[in-house]
This record gives C-alpha cells, sequence and structure tokens, in this order.
C-alpha cells in the first residue's frame, strides 16, 4: 500500500462562512477522528489534497499528516481517508474526514474489482456482462491493504457468474462481505418480442366496433319508420 505525506495545519474557526472563506483561498476544511478521543480541525491546501487523491492507491492511500500551528499543536498522525463531501455539480471537494490509525491494527476498508479479459460468453455468445459489485469489503492491516482486487474474467459462458467466494485475495487479507453473493455474472442476450404479432387483433377491435354501429344505426332507422307509419294508420 502507498504511503504518503500531507501537510496540514490547526484550524480554530468553525461554521459554514469561515469553511467558505478557507475554500475560496484553496484551502479545505478537514478533521481527523480517533475512537474514544475528540476530534481535531485541520486544513489541508486543496492541491496537496488532490495529488494525494491521484497515487494508484486513491482513497485507500495511507497518509501521514505532518501537523503544523499554533504552540502545543497535535503530534502527526497516521490516517486514511473516511469520508469527502464534494459539491453535487462541480464534484469540487468541501471537507474531508480522516480517521487515525495504528499500522499494527487491523482494519476493513473496501476495496475495487478490476476485470481482465472480455468473457467469452459476451464475445462470442452476445451476452451481457452484469457487474453486481463494484467493491468488496476485506479486513488487513493498513500495510496490507490492496489497491485493487484483480478478476480475470476470460473464461465466463454465458449464465456463469463470479462469487465473492470466488475471489482470491492476497495473503493476510480476509473477505468479509457475504461469500455466497454475486459479484458478476454473464447474462443472455436480449430477445426482442416483433410487435407485428399484435397487429390482427388491434385491428380486429376497430372493425368490430364499427359493426355494432351500424347495426345500431339500423335498428334505430326501422323504430322511426314504424313510428312514422303508426300515425298515418290512424288518420285513415
Amino acid at each position: 500500500m502507498e504511503k504518503v505525506i500531507l501537510k496540514a495545519q490547526t484550524r480554530s474557526g468553525v461554521g459554514k462562512r469561515i469553511a467558505k472563506d478557507l475554500r475560496n483561498k484553496g484551502i479545505i476544511p478537514a478533521n481527523v477522528y480517533k475512537l474514544g478521543k475528540d476530534a481535531v480541525s485541520l486544513q489541508i491546501s486543496a492541491k496537496d489534497l488532490g495529488d494525494v487523491l491521484h497515487t494508484k492507491a486513491g482513497e485507500n492511500v495511507i497518509i501521514t499528516l505532518t501537523i503544523s500551528g499554533t504552540e502545543g499543536s497535535p503530534k502527526d498522525k497516521t490516517v486514511l481517508i473516511k469520508e469527502i463531501q464534494r459539491e453535487p455539480i462541480k464534484y469540487g471537494i468541501l471537507h474531508v474526514d480522516f480517521n487515525e490509525i495504528s499500522l499494527t491494527e487491523a482494519l476493513k476498508v473496501n476495496v475495487p474489482l478490476s476485470l481482465r479479459g472480455e468473457p467469452v460468453g459476451v464475445k462470442i455468445g452476445g451476452g451481457i456482462l452484469e457487474h453486481v459489485m463494484w467493491e468488496v469489503q476485506v479486513e488487513c492491516l493498513p500495510t496490507d491493504i490492496p489497491e485493487k482486487i484483480d478478476l480475470d474474467v476470460t473464461n465466463l459462458k454465458i449464465g456463469e457468474a463470479v462469487y465473492v467466494k470466488d475471489i482470491i485475495v492476497p495473503a493476510g487479507v480476509k473477505v468479509l462481505t457475504d461469500p455466497e453473493l454475486i459479484a458478476l455474472i454473464v447474462k443472455p442476450p436480449k430477445v426482442e418480442v416483433p410487435k407485428e404479432e399484435a397487429a390482427p387483433e388491434a385491428a380486429a377491435e376497430p372493425e368490430l366496433i364499427r359493426k355494432k354501429k351500424e347495426e345500431a344505426a339500423a335498428e334505430e332507422g326501422e323504430a322511426l319508420s314504424k313510428a312514422a307509419e303508426k300515425p298515418a294508420k290512424e288518420a285513415k
């Protein structure tokens, strides 16, 4: 697992207005959490944070925060990214939360699945590869966190699937996701039902309605003729 150093400063002010002012200056508000302790408020250069996120490890990168600021600033901390809050449209970073970790204690993280090859059921059979899962949860030491988990799907035929229990992970890594769940599956190609089969029934309905209307009109005409003849007979 890749490790990087990220400079940070202590942050005394809190609130939406202060956070907005910081972001306008290219600075991202941040918090560091550790079980049983109060959160530490920090601020980080947006550019430096962006560089960290573009490593191969992505958001699972191990970060050493070198903290400076006021007298009595907390010592450097080893952290993992807990959560990144982003803008809904431009996707810019608004805030980041870190979890302080120990390199000697196992932790739980999500690791992305990476596919290799094209399934034979897709290439030859015209099937569709469906991603049921894009990541799995694992437990391991921070230094053993895989950047990704490779899956070779070349031999998958139509109807075949890769279950979580089929996923091979490096030594020291334990998969926590339910082993009986499907991660990937090759589904049969979609079959379209011809629309012309329904045309005769659709045509029959207007014909039936027209026939009924003609019969009703004939009955109405006959009734009017009889009504007209009746006064003539009474006059005689």
